[in-house]
Formats: structure tokens, sequence, C-alpha cells
């Protein structure tokens, strides 16, 4: 449970459930202490600790076949680990849980050499899932079929709108602590991995400073391949027009110092980002591989991924003193992105299938 979007997306909801109706607890692949543990032990949680998920591990898939047999007072199991999560569905299954839910946060999945494995174990979700969530259309139907469609819940990555509302002291603030000065900033949230494409983020970035040598670009989050993109940085001589903030608390105060977001990201679900960004106000350039189910506000453009990263520098040097940030709250609420509205739907949903039971 350390800050990505997905655990962002589940403490989001975890925050704004009546929880004198309904507690969370939380089974999670690592042994050790993540960002939202104290939070989580704080609300009435509790986190139980799994090896990491190996599906030919005996030690995995006894630990998991000892939590469920252990801990039969569970009526629901709320599976948030996209293409495998036929795995523990199985295992809850075995123990008499009544009710299983298959979540996709995905549109689908790196290329790596575990592809073709999740592409097998993502066909098995149907048998252990009683229901089947996404947190948009698109990839509802990437992880669990066409012909599925009618029966997916599409859950939203919502957020807490009013904290992301533009305030100008605190985009002054911000750029104060990170030495921005007036600098025309581009910003990035998200976990370093491939699908995030950070170096196509910092190729880009480099050609916009050979139109704009004073800008900024402010990278938010931690991950595998950060290391790599430093080196990257390094070796283009821009290390003194990049800050990294690593993993921070405060993302919607770090995003009011924006003067456009760039997530040119391989795939998304629905990414808790690229709401918040549009609650802020700021103008985001995406690329074309995300799923149109993203844009909730006018303020967001698209352009090819493939492109020559000077197509992008170009477009985001547009944004520079041409717009002011307006407030956005009503739009995101319109668009249903609101948490209390949806915490209330998830609420209601599990109280009605624990009854019945």
């Amino acid at each position: 449970m350390g800050r990505g979007g997905l655990e962002t997306m589940l403490m989001n909801y975890y925050r704004n459930i009546d929880r004198s109706k309904v507690q969370f607890d939380f089974l999670c692949h690592r042994d050790f202490e993540a960002d939202y543990d104290d939070e989580i032990l704080a609300l009435g949680g509790r986190i139980y600790r799994l090896p990491n998920l190996n599906p030919f591990s005996k030690t995995y898939l006894n630990a998991l076949d000892s939590f469920f047999s252990e801990h039969k007072e569970y009526k629901i199991v709320h599976s948030h680990i996209d293409c495998m999560s036929a795995i523990p569905l199985k295992y809850a299954k075995k123990y008499g849980v009544p009710v299983t839910i298959a979540h996709s946060h995905n549109s689908n999945q790196p290329k790596d050499k575990n592809y073709p494995l999740k592409l097998i174990y993502k066909r098995n979700i149907h048998k252990y899932a009683d229901y089947l969530f996404a947190c948009s259309k698109n990839s509802g139907i990437w992880m669990f079929g066409n012909k599925f469609t009618d029966d997916i819940y599409v859950m939203n990555n919502a957020i807490d709108t009013k904290q992301y509302v533009y305030n100008e002291q605190i985009a002054k603030s911000v750029r104060e602590k990170y030495n921005l000065g007036n600098n025309f900033v581009v910003g990035h949230v998200g976990r370093f991995n491939a699908q995030k494409n950070h170096n196509y983020l910092i190729d880009i970035f480099n050609e916009l400073l050979k139109i704009e040598p004073s800008a900024k670009l402010v990278l938010v989050g931690d991950g595998d391949l950060k290391k790599n993109i430093k080196k990257k940085i390094y070796d283009l001589n821009i290390s003194d027009s990049v800050v990294f903030t690593g993993i921070v608390p405060n993302v919607n105060e770090i995003a009011q110092c924006f003067d456009v977001f760039c997530f040119p990201s391989l795939f998304e679900g629905l990414s808790v980002a690229m709401v918040e960004m549009q609650a802020t106000g700021v103008k985001s350039v995406i690329s074309n591989t995300i799923s149109k189910e993203c844009i909730i506000t006018d303020n967001v453009e698209m352009l090819p991924i493939d492109a020559n990263p000077k197509i992008w520098a170009d477009k985001l040097i547009t944004f520079k003193g041409t717009y002011s940030k307006k407030n956005m709250l009503d739009s995101v609420e319109k668009a249903n992105f609101d948490i209390e509205k949806n915490a209330m739907w998830l609420q209601e949903f599990y109280l009605n299938e624990y009854n019945k039971h």
C-alpha cells in the first residue's frame, strides 16, 4: 500500500466510506511497511502480508491457502491485482467466501517476460469472480473480454475534488520550495516503470528546452526505473532543469505549480493522476493510447505516442502564459468523479451483498 495510483484510489474510498458500517482489511503481496500502513491501522483496518505473488511457488500458494483457511470471517473479497486475480479468488472460493470481485485497473500490461503468463491467468478470472469491476469500460473489456461488457461495473477512480481546486498561494509556496521561480513548469505524476514511458517524456522535455531553455520538469513518484531516468537526464546535461520530488503525500499541492501536465503513457486504465490534474485546472497533453474515458474536462489534448518528441514540445509551449487556471470542481463532479458519491455507491453495493449472505 504505497502511494501508487491504485493504492491512492483505494485510500480515497476507504477514507470516505462509513467505517462503522463497512471496514476494509488489506491482504498485500509485500513483506514490508509502506506509506499508507499507519493510516490504514488508524482507520481501523488490518494488514496481512503474503510473499510476492508467484503462481509456481509452493511457499506462496501455501501462504494463500493458510490465510483463507484461517480467516473465514470474510464475506467479500475484492481483488485489485488485475490479470492475476484468479489466484486469490480461487482460494477464497475454496474456503467458502460467498462474494468475490475481480477489479481491472489497466487496459493493457507491459510486454515483458510475464506478459504471456498474465494473458493465460486473466482468462480464468470469470471462473472465480462473482462480479467484475473496472476503472473504465476499456479496461474492463481488455481484462474480461467483450462478452462480459454488460456484466462489468465501472467504479470511477474518484478523488476528493475540493482538495484540488487551484490556489495561487499554494502554487507560489510550492514554486518557492522547489526553486522553480516564474519558469515554465511541465509536470508528471507516476511510478517510474515502463508503462509511464519516462524515456519518451525526457526526450520531449529535452526538445522543449531548445525552445524554452528556462523550462523546468517536475517528476513526482518513485520506482524501479528512476535510476535509469536520472542517468539519461545526466547524460543529456539537463539535470539542473529537472526536479525529482520522490513520493509525496501532497500531490494536490504539487500539481498547483504545473503550467502543463505531460502524460505520454503507453496505456492506462483510468489514471487517478489525470483526474487530479483536470481538477486543478491545468492543461494536459496525453498520449493517444490512453482511453478517451479519462477526458472529463476540455483541458486535455491528445498526441500520437509515436510522434517526434519535438511535436509534443511544440504543443507544450503553446500553454506558456496563454491561459488562466479555472475552478473545475463542477466539471469533475458532473463527470461523477467526486469521492463522496462514489464511496456511498460502493458502500451500498457491499452492504447489499453482505446482507444476502
